[in-house]
């Protein structure tokens, strides 16, 4: 009887050690699977739409619905900075912002005064990141400059040129980065030695990406009460300021979702900061600059603080791993 006691006690102290280890590679691979992969895959495929309107007309108003499609799916990734996507400075060539002493404006400038060679596929990519990628055409459809040449050359080419870096950063990930963060901890991976350092990375990815909400598409147009600096606000020109807040926390939401359902505190903040979002009406942040409606944007500010500060004690303790570090610096 006490033989069969043990062996049984054994078993199942055996099966739960399996257990635990399923999860912690299950929450890894969740997020992979169910928010990476089509995530990236979305990507890929907008801006390839983007891409193919674009070899056929370059008129900016029939083109804008293909670019605001392809800034929606770049929203559900653009907060991580891990794999593929680091691989050639793609990912600030996607997205150049904030660009402080109009660096994109200049290059493009150059380019539409220079040869059209360096608008040849190969040659495109090798030019600046800042001329380059969704904020390079946003300038190009969006133009408040009308004495610029004619730039339907630069516009395939931007297009182009971001269509193909979406390619390959989806690529990479079906390629074999899924694999190695789903493999972490296993022999011959010597990306994630161990399964906490993957769970690690997707929690660096959070709380980047809300810092990056909250100290730049918020922080910048608020400025201070005395010099608030609405013209600041990413991607004012397409009118997508808000926009880009209210999905950046959608996906970071969906992505602490499929990594642990066990964080009512932190999933809580998320509802309250992304239904304040939704209540503002002020797609550029206008309201900055407005006493009353400038309110309004701190309010929900201060909710984005009061959820990082959640998400790094419960989020951090329900994944095991730990919080000192400075989320801006990466994995």
């Amino acid at each position: 009887m006490l033989r069969a006691l043990m062996i049984t006690l054994a078993f199942s102290a055996a099966a739960s050690t399996i257990a635990l280890s399923t999860v912690a590679r299950a929450d890894v691979a969740e997020v992979v699977a169910d928010r990476i992969l089509p995530g990236y895959a979305a990507f890929a495929a907008t801006t390839q739409s983007l891409a193919d309107a674009a070899t056929t007309t370059c008129d900016p108003a029939t083109l804008r619905p293909a670019f605001q499609s392809s800034f929606d799916a770049w929203m559900a990734v653009q907060h991580l900075r891990l794999g593929p996507i680091e691989e050639d400075g793609r990912g600030l060539a996607i997205a150049f912002w904030p660009d402080p002493k109009g660096l994109g404006a200049k290059a493009q400038r150059q380019l539409l005064a220079g040869d059209p060679a360096a608008l040849a596929s190969e040659a495109f990519a090798q030019q600046s990141v800042a001329a380059r990628g969704l904020m390079g055409l946003e300038r190009l459809l969006y133009p408040d400059d009308a004495t610029l040449p004619d730039t339907c050359p630069l516009v395939r080419a931007t297009a182009l040129d971001l269509a193909r870096m979406a390619a390959a950063v989806n690529a990479g990930w079906t390629g074999g980065y899924a694999e190695t963060l789903r493999t972490a901890g296993d022999a011959g991976n010597t990306t994630f030695l161990t399964r906490p350092e993957a769970r690690q990375a997707l929690f660096t990815q959070i709380v980047s990406g809300l810092e990056f909400t909250l100290d730049l598409r918020l922080g910048r147009p608020l400025g201070s009460f005395e010099k608030p600096q609405p013209d600041r606000a990413e991607a004012r020109a397409s009118g997508r300021s808000l926009r880009n807040v209210q999905l950046s926390l959608a996906a970071l939401r969906a992505m602490v979702a499929s990594l642990t359902p066990d964080v009512p505190q932190t999933m809580a903040a998320f509802d309250r900061a992304i239904t304040q979002a939704a209540a503002l009406d002020d797609p550029v942040f206008a309201g900055a600059a407005d006493p009353q409606k400038r309110l309004k944007i701190e309010i929900l500010q201060q909710s984005l603080i009061s959820l990082r500060g959640v998400a790094l004690a419960e989020l951090a303790r329900e994944l095991d791993v730990g919080i000192g570090f400075n989320a801006a610096d990466g994995d």
